[in-house]
């Protein structure tokens, strides 16, 4: 039977890779918490919280239809005819 100690170096190598990259994930966490979610909340969240921001509306983050976008006009919204790839809903394609 193979000892596991007999892989030593390479489960240390392994090791120290993860501790370096759980270190720079936890550095990562720390600077966004105290660098950007802190401020985030000092300004937009209080601001939102005494109501000095109109209120959020889900219509405006969701995404438009074609019909509903400023400046685009739908040449075919529903087309009709014999073309290659349109077809009534009575052919289905035979002739």
């Amino acid at each position: 039977m193979m000892m596991l100690s007999a892989f030593w170096p390479f489960y240390q190598f392994l090791w120290t890779v993860y501790f370096i990259c759980m270190f720079l994930v936890g550095f990562w966490c720390i600077f966004m918490f105290f660098g950007f979610v802190i401020p985030l909340w000092l300004t937009e969240g209080l601001a939102e919280y005494f109501g000095k921001t109109k209120p959020f509306d889900p219509e405006d983050v969701r995404r438009k239809l074609m019909t509903e976008q400023e400046g685009v006009e739908l040449v075919f919204s529903n087309p009709k005819g014999d073309g290659p790839f349109l077809h009534g809903p009575d052919t289905h394609g035979h002739h």
